[in-house]
Order: structure tokens, then C-alpha cells, then sequence
């Protein structure tokens, strides 16, 4: 191609110049990810950064012998030649030739059109059956409904009336409401059906054209074809429902006819597979003799002797009628238990719920070369589990400007926060309704909220002042909802509906002081156009339609958009960083709690310890085992003993020994760990829940095994208590996403206990084991509805509290806790209240306030007491008052757990509760405001929004002595900071006294304070938090706290490339922490974590700890995260007697000018940057003047890889200041080391000069110059002076090589990104 270009001498010429183009190494480099697994992604990305710059150079040998690519090969000899891949040769033949282009774009199009015209062929041949019904149809309207002498206008707007009846009765909607619905779509409705719907549409225009010969009217015949509609499309679907194979053969699956009989409990169960994909087998599983699906049971231990045989598979279950099926899939998540999930379908329910699960697992015929057995077990499991994050997304914009809209339409409250308060609730009251009524609990009808706005627009016309908001909403959460029974009157205006209880639908405060509120009936009618364009589940499937939505969004908006809580610095946090914190909180503390109550099931040599010696690497994670049974091959095997073989160990790792974006050395590093641990697993040396932190073990599969496979029912009873009586406060919870993690690592508990309990009593006499049969009975009371509502209404009422100061996260908190508990239950209409037992009320469990302000304790009240007279007196009465309060709540969650009390005993003790409360806080408020300066007791009540916890949850915090755990994401907001928009702190609103944090200046320290003193002395403490925490000055007395009080895991997080927080530039460290009293200051750490986002799901299961000690002279925890790297640090100390600030003096002859914000590597050099004709000296770059003897050694020091380490370790790895460079320990050197440095000084100068860049940038002063470096470019330079600085502190070849190659795959695999800030 490039010959006929240009000749056959100009055709490298064009080869080259093609290649050095950027846009030509994106599309190459994109071409190879995709297409070659040994691609050497860090060269390409050196490359990339290179292309376009004037001398840049690549030939083809070159970019295939460094990057290892294969779309592009050079043959030599008389036929040789660089020969490419066709995509490649397209791309090359499109650049150099505009004609060539030119033809590809029109040949593809004409082949786009022979195939399109190809598959329409059916679909035509259903358009024109229902284009022939059409002229029958329309004749038939002639003939009866168009009167004599009608204009052509009126006898169009009758066709389109009976087109629109159609349209109706088959899709739901007109087709102008289509049309609005969805205007980027090309043609019509019709046009846009699928062939079910187009022969049903047929059919029905002959229908039609029957009854209107009949002399139907239109209403009548609606109702008649919309029945016929579904009768007909039920037929159509349901000849595919059982219909298996056919089914995934659509989908590209191919044919399977194995026959595998299973026997189980003496029955013989015919698993028939249907379809298969590389390996993973679709089954379907006979009914049983009865005719009937078998049952949970069962079918688990069904699916357990099928994994023997097929180790990837989904089973489906039907009965004999076929009116049921369950799809079965074992879900393996890396740091989950695995864990069963089915999909039950039923054929009264939608056969588009049956679709949903397979929708996203079609396969194309361009696939079959390349799929694996991998790649279909992910597919479906993606499929089975995947989250909404795109479609909330989505749906959060639009829902932005549906919530501004909404709130326009308020009338009659004047207060704009109060206006905002009440469109959030509305707008919560109303998406938990969508929710409901598509499980049928809301009159038995899906379309409930949008059916009653029609009906009520029709009343309007008759009834002037009538309103959907005063004359039905309002009666129907009021008077429905939230009363047990509705008087004759209300039931035939609301129809049948179900008593919630939940307090959401109660008369709200809003409600109760502005009663004149009254909404438009447009405001509903656009809303809920908004939200009938989404469908609505209350579990968390996804479909291929991309209009899911489930109540994740909800929290998703509101952590969001209300009120910006970002601004407010608080964060949307990601299910695995809920899941990792949480589960090392409460997972410890209930197998602590267990030991305290029953030692003895943790000794050594009992079954619990020798269960997991005998796990073999069952608890290690997937992740870490990845290629760990392969020989290493011979270049790297070499290296392990002679450092000097490591030639290629910073070279991209092979994909069956490789986790994504590896290196060799990183797999070498894993597979040490993986030996290391399974060692101690094997040597009976993991003796402690504490271990599983530690060696960051899958604690959450340890516990499922523990209450699966115990034989000691004392163990598992005391496990139970544990379980039952765990107390888990979230201090900042916003919409509830830590609340819920705790819920989804109990849940699983709790049901294996219990039937762990049904398998003790089964197999024992009556009275054996009496505690289980009294915990089954409350299980089995006929008031719940299953046992899945009984777990999480535990769960809900006993073990879940939260704080949050905004009023309208409590309330998202709990909607979603509801939300949680109604999918659990199907509406049944013979059952009293439709089967679903009343919400539990937990107005008490999540609250609203502020939680830095109040008396948190007995010690925080006496001091606050100390200002009242009669001190003694005082403190009596409010004690009094708290345990009267304390009992009240213990009466109200009482009623619930029993359910033996009625709804009016119920609303007694609520009432009681909330009036005992309301006096008890008003006076602990007035007390507290005495020691407020010069606001009035209003105003500070509304600023402050005083919590107190030693009253609010005084049964748990006095009683109990505190919670059990605690788990968070604080806000990350600066005290005394103002607001860029109001220009007011947190300071300026409210003031804090007698916290010892407060030179930390920030809230996230100070809700950590308040957390430890709201525990108790056994309590367990995680939270995700900002770097600083445990890295900077200003919160040394944080660190105090937790290297006194707490025993801490410390693992750390960069933001670069990748960060945790997808909007925010935060560097974060996670804590896991115990209450203990720690003398030695011992802590666990992990290295500072770089990340690329396609690893993040493995990031947590790699995590690698570190024990370390706190020594004096430190500054701060460090971030130490493995063996060599303590040995590194240790040999450095050694050398502290004298440290580099020691150096430091105000005047000398010799400079280093260095740059404070470092990222792979410190900007060090001994002459003044930015110094030529029009350059602008930078604010970034700080002089350092030191001991004339050791002439320009600092310099090479602070470029050192080993520098690098240690600011690393001990800075928040932003900002670099004298802090750092004072700390780093030198001690004394010799004469000849100073000499050895003041030689390579002068090379590493040459070389920052050769390779730096003279850039500019427009200010409003006008262009400015400066000089960006390049550290990287002098990496062989660096690593001399890192060769002598291993020789000063005595480090062996292994150390060295760490330190050369620390962080080598982020530091030197891509330039420094961006220019440098002036």
C-alpha cells in the first residue's frame, strides 16, 4: 500500500511517519489491548506520551520489539516486508489515501444495508399482515361510527382516535406519548415492536373491526381488546417460557444433550442439559414424583452434587404443570461467602421477568474464538449480580431537574429549606409507592398512582376544588397506609391496600404546622411521565432495556444531590469499601463476644482452630491464589536468589501467572505472600479472629463455615446471642450505605444459625435444646410473612442505628431499610393485611442531629451539671428521667419484636416514648446552652441541632456501656474554613468545646473522638478517612488516641492513577481498629496502594498488613506494609542520632530548590528553576541552605528513590515540606561519601537540564515561560546515588533492589500526566 503511495524507496518514509502520529499509536496500542494478551501496556503508554513531538522517531521494529505487538509484523528478504493485521492495513490505507477511505466508508454502508434488508424480512412480513388487517379495520369504521356528511378533519380525528384505542390496549400508551417518551427513536410505536406484538396487533384490528360492527362503544371495547392483547401475548411468550433449549440457542449457546440423574435424600432428580458455553452447562432439573419443584433445601443439595460434576453451571427447576420455573445460580464473589441466589418466575407474573436474567447473557457468532470459560461465568454472574450504576446515573440527572420542577409547584410553605424538605419527602413518599405498587400491594394494580390521577382529573371536572394531592394522597398515607383499617369511605376511595406502620406515611411535622399545603395535579402528571419511563424492582436485577431502577438510587440521589453533600464533605461510598470495613468490625467483635461467653470453643486444639488448619488455601482469596501452581518460568525463576537475574522482573507478567496491570516482580511479591500464609494456615498458627484482619483472610466465608459446620450447639447459641444483641451505630450515615453493608454480612448469619437450630431440634427429643425451640417459635409465629422479613426486621429493630444531621438522610435511610424488608414478601389478597406484616417503626433506631454536639456521655453530663446548684440533685433527676426514657424504648421495640400488642398499644407507647424524650432532651438542651455564649436558646437550637447520645440511646450507651461497633464515612470538612458560597465555617455556626482533637481542625477527626467515647471497652472502629489522619502534625492527637487507646489497621490509598472516591481528590486511609489499651503503640499497615480502576475488584482481596511499632523518634504512624520494607526502615532509624534538617543552616554557598508537590518523584536540583528572560519564578519550588561540608549531597538525597520511601511513609503524599527533610534520618557521613555524591550531583544537573522542557502558559498578565523536569529521564542517575546511600546504611542486594524498583511500575510506566502548577 505504502509502495503504490509513493514508490517503493519512499514507502518507510510514509510507514514511519504514519507511526510516530498519536492518533496512530492510540488506535495501535487500543488494537493490541484488545487483541493481545502479552502487550506491554507501560511501554506503549512511554510511546504515546512521546508521539507528536517534533523529535520523536519510532520505526516498526521498534515498536514491536519493545511493546511486543502482533497486528503489525517485518519479514526480511526478497519477499519481505511490513505486513499488518486488515484492521491495521484499513487504518493505514485511510491515512495515506483519501479515496481509499472514501470507498471503505461507502462499501460499508451498502453492506450495513443488504444485511439490515436481510433481517427486516420477517419483521416486514408481520407490518404488512397488520397493514392488510388495517383497510379492514378502517372500512369497518366507515361503515359504523362516521356519521353522514363529515369533513375529511373529523373523520381523520376518528381514525386516530381508534388507532390510539389500539395502542392503548397493546402498549399501555398513545403514540403521541410514545413519541414524547422517546424522541431519539426513528419511526413510530409500531415500528419499534417486536413481532409478538405485531401479530397480536393484527389480530386486534380485526377484532375491533367485529365489535365495532357489534356497536360497541369505545370504553367497552378498550377493556375487551386489552384483555384480549394479554391473553394473546402470554400465548405467544409462553411457547418460548419452557422452551429452554430453543431459548439459549437464540442466544447463541450451543446444543448440549448430557443426562446426569442426581440422587438426593433417596430421590432421583434428571438434570438435562440444554445448552453449554465453553464449559459452563445450563441445566434443567425434572420436578419431583409429585409434580412439584423441589425444595430450598433440596435443591442445595442438588446444586452441591452437580458442582462435583460441572464446576460452572445455572440449574433450572420447573414443576410438571409448567407454571413455575426457579433459575439457580452459585454466586463466587471475590471477599463474599458464595452464596445461592435464585430467580423464581411464575406464570401469572410478566414473562418479561423471565427474560430479564438471560438478557444480558447472548453470545455473537464473532465471539466463539475467543470466549472462555471465564468469560462466561462472568457474564452471568455480571448478569445475575450487576449493579445499577449506569442507569442510576441516568436517572439521577433527569430526576435533578424533575426534583427543581416538583418543588415549583409547593404552595404554602413559605420557608425555602422547609419547601426543599417537603419535595424530598413527597418525592421519597411517592418512589416508595412506584415500588410497591409494581409488587402488587397498592389495590392489586401496577399502574395504582397513575390510574387514581386519572380518576381524580375526571372527578375534577365534576368537583372544582377536588385535588390529588388534599383529597387523595394525603388520605391515602394518612388515613391508608398508616392506619390498620380505613373506614367504608376511605377503602372505596383508595381501594385495598396494606397497613405499613414505619412512621413514612405518618402526618408529618411540614404537615402539622403549614396546613394550608397544596400541590398541582400538573406537578404529578409530569413526575410520574417521568417515572413510567423506568421500571421499577425492589432487587437489584439489570436488564438489556437500561431503564432499571431499584432502591440503591435512591441513596445513589441523595448522597448525590440533596443539599450537596459533597460541599458538605461527605462522600458516596462504594459497596466494597462498606463491605471491607464492615466486615472486619463485625465480624471480629461477634466472635469476641462469643469467647467471652463461651471460652472454651476457642482453644487451640478444638474444631473451630483445626477447621481452619485444615482449609488448606479455602480462605485465601481468589485473587492471591492467581498462578500460584505454575512454575515460574526460568528468567524470573532465576532472579529469586541472585537479585542480579532480575533483568526481567519489571517487565508486564503473562496473563496465567498475572492479576491485571502486573508486573513480574509484583506476582514474585504475591506468591511469596501466598507460601507465607498458606504456611501459617497449615501450621495451625492462625489461633485468633484477629488473624483473618491481619492476613487478610475471607473472614465472611470463616464465619458462614463456622455456623454451617459446628457441632457444638453451645457454640452456636452463644454465636446466635452474639448475633442477636450486636449493637452497630453508622455516626454520620447519610442514606444508610454502611447501614446496609452490616445488614448483608448479618443476614447470611442469621438464617444459617437458625436453620443450623431446625437441624439440632429435629434431631434431638423435645426439650433437649430449649433455647432453639423458643427461637424457632418466635421464627415460625404466623404474623411473619417469611423468614427472610423476619431476619431483616431483626436486623432493622436490634442490631442498626444511625446519626445523621440532616433530616432528610434519616429519612432516605429508612425508606431504604423498608424497601429492603418489602421485597422480601409477595402481596397475597386472601391473607389479612395482603400477607405483609406492618413495618417496624424505627423512628428510634435511625435519628436526626447533630453528633459532635451534646451530652454523648455519664462523665460529659456530670461535667455540664457542674453549672446547676444543687449538682447532686440534678444529676439524680436526669438519671431518672434517662432510665424512665431507656424503659419506654425497651416497652416500644418490645411490641414490635412480639407483635403481641394491637396498633393502638402500639401508638400508646410510641406517644409515651416520644413525650418522655422530648422532655428529657429540652432540658438537657437548656442545660447545655448555658455554656453557649450570646445566642438566644431559639436560635442556638436550630444552629447547634443538639444530639444527645447519653440520653437519645441511653439503654445502649449507660446500659450497655456503649455500642458494639461502629463503622463510617465522617465528613471531611475544615472547622474554621469558610464556604466558598456562603462565606460562613462550621465554626461560625456552631461551637465545640472539651474535644482534645480540635487543633486537628477537621470534623472527620472529631466524629472519630465522639465515636470512641459513644463504645464500650470490647467495641471494634472503622471508618475511611483522609491520609492526614495518620501522617500530618495537626492531627497528632488523633494519632494519640489511636495508638493509645486502639489497636488499628491502617491501609492506605493513593488517588493516582486511580482513587477510591471517583469525584473527589482524596488520598484515604481505611482504619480497622479494637479498644485496647496499648502500652507498646503496636498497629498494622499497608504500603501506600497506586491502583489502576480495572483492578479494583481485586484491590481489597490484595491488601498485604504489616505489624509495626510507634517509636519516638518517628513522626508520625508510618505506612509500612511489608517485611522488607520494616527492614529498609529499621536500618534507616539506626541512623537517627543525627537527622537532615540537623544540615540545615541560614546561610550557605550551596542551594537546593525543590518542588512541594511531589507525585512519582522529588523535583531536587542545585540550581534556581525558572530563572531565563520571561520566566516567572514558581511558588511551588523552596530553597534549602545547609552545611557547607556536605556541599550538594542534600540534593542528591531528596532525588533518591530512598527519599522517595520515606516521604512516602511519613507525609500525607501531597504536600512536601522542611517536616520531611527535617525527619529523615542521615547520621554522620564520611568524607568520601560526600565526595562520591558531589560527582554524581554534577551528572544528575546535566541530565535535568538535557531533559527538561520549555513550556508557557497565557495569565492575565500576559505569556509566561517556564521549565518543566523530568525526573524519570534520570533514573540510572538516581540509582547510583540510591547504590551509595545502600552502602552508608548497610543494606543488603535485596533491600537495594527494593528500594530502586519502589513503586517502578507507577514511577517510571507513564510520565508525569499534566504541567506543572505555577
Amino acid at each position: 500500500m505504502a509502495n503504490s503511495k509513493d514508490g517503493e524507496s519512499r514507502a518507510a518514509d510514509i510507514i514511519k511517519n504514519w507511526l510516530r502520529n498519536r492518533y496512530t499509536l492510540e488506535f495501535l496500542g487500543t488494537w493490541e489491548q484488545i487483541n493481545n494478551r502479552d502487550f506491554k501496556v507501560v511501554e506503549f503508554d512511554h510511546f504515546k506520551t512521546q508521539a507528536g513531538l517534533p523529535s520523536f522517531v519510532l520505526s516498526v521494529s521498534e515498536w514491536i520489539e519493545k511493546t511486543n505487538a502482533i497486528g503489525i509484523i517485518v519479514k526480511m528478504g526478497k519477499y519481505g516486508g511490513t505486513f499488518a493485521h486488515r484492521d491495521i492495513a484499513f487504518e493505514f490505507g485511510s491515512a495515506i489515501s483519501a479515496s481509499f477511505k472514501l470507498y471503505l466508508i461507502t462499501e460499508f454502508q451498502r453492506l450495513k444495508a443488504d444485511e439490515n434488508d436481510r433481517l427486516k424480512l420477517e419483521w416486514n412480513l408481520q407490518r404488512t399482515l397488520a397493514k392488510v388487517n388495517y383497510h379492514i379495520h378502517t372500512d369497518a369504521i366507515k361503515e359504523n361510527l362516521i356519521p353522514k356528511e363529515l369533513s375529511k378533519t373529523q373523520i381523520s380525528f376518528v381514525y386516530a382516535n381508534e388507532a390510539d384505542l389500539l395502542n392503548v390496549a397493546l402498549f399501555g400508551i398513545t403514540a403521541k406519548q410514545w413519541r414524547d417518551a422517546n424522541p431519539e427513536l426513528e419511526g413510530n410505536i409500531r415500528d419499534q415492536s417486536t413481532i409478538e406484538q405485531l401479530v397480536v396487533l393484527s389480530n386486534l384490528e380485526s377484532i375491533n373491526a367485529v365489535l365495532i360492527k357489534q356497536g360497541l362503544q369505545q370504553p367497552e371495547r378498550l377493556k375487551q381488546l386489552n384483555q384480549i392483547a394479554i391473553t394473546q401475548m402470554k400465548s405467544l411468550v409462553a411457547n418460548k417460557q419452557f422452551n429452554f433449549r430453543e431459548l439459549f440457542n437464540d442466544m447463541g449457546w450451543n446444543n448440549d444433550k448430557t443426562t446426569q440423574p442426581i440422587v438426593v435424600d433417596n430421590e432421583t432428580y434428571t438434570l438435562k442439559a440444554v445448552a453449554e458455553k465453553s464449559g459452563f452447562k445450563i441445566l434443567s432439573c425434572n420436578p419431583l414424583s409429585n409434580g412439584l419443584i423441589p425444595d430450598y433445601n433440596t435443591r442445595k443439595k442438588i446444586e452441591t452434587k452437580v458442582t462435583k460434576l460441572f464446576q460452572e453451571h445455572l440449574i433450572i427447576f420447573f414443576d410438571i404443570k409448567k407454571t413455575e420455573q426457579i433459575w439457580q445460580l452459585v454466586v463466587r464473589q471475590s471477599g463474599k461467602p458464595t452464596k445461592v441466589t435464585e430467580t423464581r418466575w411464575r406464570d401469572n407474573q410478566d414473562p418479561e421477568l423471565l427474560y430479564q436474567r438471560a438478557a444480558g447473557i447472548f453470545f455473537e457468532l464473532d465471539e466463539e474464538e475467543n470466549i472462555t470459560i471465564i468469560d462466561v461465568t462472568k457474564r452471568i454472574a455480571d448478569n445475575f449480580h450487576q449493579n445499577n450504576e449506569k442507569v442510576t446515573k441516568q436517572f439521577y440527572d433527569k430526576f435533578k431537574k424533575e426534583h427543581g420542577a416538583f418543588l415549583q409547584f409547593i404552595k404554602g410553605i413559605s420557608d425555602k429549606t422547609n419547601q426543599e424538605w417537603y419535595a424530598s419527602l413527597m418525592l421519597n413518599r411517592l418512589m416508595f409507592c412506584y415500588f410497591i405498587q409494581k409488587k402488587g400491594f397498592l389495590d392489586n394494580n401496577k399502574n395504582y398512582l397513575r390510574d387514581k390521577l386519572t380518576t381524580c382529573k375526571a372527578k375534577k371536572s365534576k368537583v372544582k376544588f377536588y385535588s390529588f394531592y388534599r383529597d387523595f394522597l394525603l388520605v391515602l398515607f394518612h388515613k391508608g397506609l398508616n392506619e390498620p383499617t380505613q373506614s367504608q369511605d376511605t377503602e372505596i376511595e383508595i381501594g385495598k391496600i396494606p397497613y405499613l406502620n414505619g412512621g413514612l406515611f405518618d402526618e408529618h411535622e411540614l404537615e402539622k404546622t403549614n396546613s394550608s399545603i397544596d400541590i398541582d395535579d400538573k406537578a404529578f402528571e409530569r413526575l410520574f411521565d417521568f417515572f413510567d419511563q423506568y421500571e421499577w424492582h425492589l432487587d437489584t436485577r439489570h436488564t438489556a432495556s437500561g431503564k432499571d431502577i431499584n432502591p440503591d438510587v435512591i441513596g445513589y440521589i441523595f448522597e448525590k444531590y440533596i443539599n450537596d453533600r459533597a460541599n458538605m464533605g461527605a462522600y458516596y461510598t462504594k459497596e466494597d469499601i462498606t463491605d471491607y470495613i464492615s466486615k472486619n468490625c463485625i465480624l471480629p467483635y461477634l466472635f469476641d463476644e462469643t469467647k467471652r461467653h463461651y471460652p472454651k470453643a476457642f482453644n487451640s486444639d478444638v474444631e473451630l482452630w483445626q477447621m481452619v488448619k485444615q482449609s488448606g488455601d479455602k480462605y485465601i482469596y481468589d485473587a492471591v491464589k492467581k498462578g500460584v501452581n505454575e512454575p515460574l518460568p526460568k528468567e524470573i525463576e532465576q532472579g529469586i536468589k541472585e537479585v542480579s537475574k532480575r533483568t526481567e522482573w519489571n517487565k508486564p507478567a503473562t496473563i496465567n501467572y498475572a492479576l491485571p496491570t502486573e508486573i513480574w516482580r509484583e506476582v514474585v511479591d504475591r506468591r511469596n505472600r501466598y507460601t507465607e500464609v498458606k504456611s501459617k494456615i497449615d501450621k495451625g498458627d492462625i489461633q485468633n479472629i484477629n488473624d483473618f484482619i491481619t492476613y487478610n483472610l475471607n473472614i465472611r466465608q470463616f464465619a458462614q463455615d463456622v455456623v454451617d459446620n459446628t457441632n457444638d450447639p453451645e457454640l452456636l447459641k452463644h454465636f446466635y446471642k452474639a448475633l442477636n444483641s450486636v449493637t452497630i451505630i453508622d455516626p454520620t450515615c447519610g442514606s444508610g450505605a454502611f447501614l446496609f453493608a452490616a445488614m448483608n454480612i448479618l443476614e447470611p448469619l442469621y438464617e444459617s444459625c437458625l436453620q443450623r437450630m431446625e437441624n439440632f431440634v429435629a434431631e434431638a427429643p423435645k426439650g433437649k435444646y430449649k433455647f432453639f425451640e423458643e427461637t424457632l417459635a418466635q421464627v415460625k409465629s404466623p404474623e411473619h410473612p417469611n423468614l427472610q422479613y423476619f431476619i431483616y426486621k431483626s436486623i432493622i429493630l436490634r442490631n442498626l442505628y444511625g446519626v445523621d444531621i440532616m433530616k432528610e438522610a434519616v429519612e432516605i435511610a429508612k425508606l431504604r431499610l423498608f424497601l429492603k424488608l418489602v421485597a422480601t414478601v409477595e402481596a397475597d389478597y386472601r391473607k389479612p393485611n395482603l400477607g405483609l406484616e406492618p413495618l417496624p417503626d424505627i423512628d428510634f433506631n435511625i435519628r436526626a442531629g447533630n453528633t459532635l454536639i451534646g451530652f454523648a456521655t455519664e462523665a460529659e453530663l456530670k461535667k455540664g451539671l457542674k453549672w446547676q446548684l444543687n449538682f447532686e440533685g440534678e444529676e439524680e433527676r436526669i438519671n431518672e428521667k434517662c432510665d424512665v426514657v431507656a424503659k419506654s424504648f425497651k416497652r416500644y421495640k418490645e411490641i414490635q419484636l412480639t407483635y403481641g400488642d394491637d396498633f393502638k398499644e402500639f401508638k400508646k407507647a410510641k406517644a409515651e416514648l416520644n413525650k418522655r424524650l422530648k422532655e428529657l432532651n429540652h432540658e438537657l438542651n437548656q442545660l447545655l446552652h448555658k455554656q453557649a455564649s450570646g445566642l438566644k436558646y431559639d436560635q442556638w437550637l436550630q444552629t447547634h441541632q443538639p444530639f444527645h447520645w447519653f440520653a437519645e440511646f441511653y439503654e445502649i450507651v449507660q446500659g450497655n456501656k456503649g455500642f458494639n461497633v461502629v463503622i463510617g464515612n465522617p465528613p471531611y470538612v475544615v472547622y474554621t474554613k469558610k464556604d466558598s458560597k456562603t462565606k460562613v465555617s462550621i465554626a461560625d455556626r456552631y461551637k465545640l468545646k472539651n474535644y482534645a482533637t480540635i487543633q486537628s481542625n477537621n470534623l472527620y477527626s472529631f466524629c472519630i473522638e465522639r465515636s470512641f467515647y459513644i463504645t464500650n471497652k470490647n467495641s471494634r472502629l472503622g471508618m475511611i478517612i483522609p491520609i492526614s489522619s495518620v501522617s500530618s502534625n495537626n492531627f497528632s492527637s488523633l494519632q494519640k488516641i489511636f495508638s493509645d487507646n486502639l489497636l488499628t489497621w491502617q491501609s492506605n490509598y493513593s488517588n493516582r492513577p486511580a482513587k477510591l472516591f471517583e469525584d473527589v481528590e482524596q488520598r484515604l486511609t481505611i482504619f480497622i481498629s479494637q479498644k485496647y489499651e496499648n502500652e507498646t503503640k503496636r498497629y498494622f499497615s499497608s504500603s501506600y496502594k497506586h491502583w489502576y480502576s480495572s483492578i479494583r475488584d481485586i484491590l481489597f482481596p490484595n491488601l498485604i498488613y504489616q505489624e509495626n511499632i510507634l517509636t519516638k523518634t518517628e513522626i508520625s504512624f508510618s505506612k509500612v506494609g511489608s517485611l522488607i520494607e520494616n527492614g529498609v526502615k529499621s536500618k534507616l532509624f539506626r541512623k537517627a542520632n543525627k537527622k537532615l534538617g540537623s544540615y540545615v543552616v541560614s546561610q550557605s554557598k550551596y542551594l537546593t530548590y525543590y518542588h512541594n508537590g511531589p507525585t512519582y518523584f522529588i523535583r531536587a536540583m542545585s540550581f534556581m528553576p525558572n530563572d531565563g528572560p520571561e520566566m516567572k519564578p514558581s511558588s511551588h519550588y523552596k530553597k534549602l541552605t545547609y552545611d557547607n561540608r556536605l556541599k550538594n549531597v542534600p540534593t542528591c538525597i531528596l532525588n533518591s528513590s530512598l527519599f522517595y520511601f520515606f516521604y512516602k511513609n511519613y507525609s500525607n503524599c501531597r504536600d512536601f515540606s522542611d517536616r520531611e527533610i527535617n525527619a529523615f534520618p542521615l547520621g554522620e557521613l564520611s568524607d568520601e561519601i560526600i565526595e562520591e555524591f558531589s560527582f554524581i550531583e554534577k551528572n544528575l544537573k546535566r541530565d535535568y537540564k538535557i531533559n527538561r522542557e520549555l513550556k508557557n502558559r497565557v495569565y492575565e498578565s500576559g505569556l509566561i515561560y517556564y521549565e518543566e523536569f523530568y525526573p524519570a529521564k534520570s533514573k540510572s542517575v538516581i540509582d547510583q546515588i540510591d547504590t551509595i546511600l545502600a552502602k552508608h546504611y548497610g543494606f543488603t542486594d535485596e533491600e537495594l533492589d527494593f528500594i530502586i524498583n519502589y513503586d517502578i511500575k507507577y514511577r517510571m510506566g507513564k510520565e508525569l500526566e499534566g504541567e506543572e502548577e505555577e
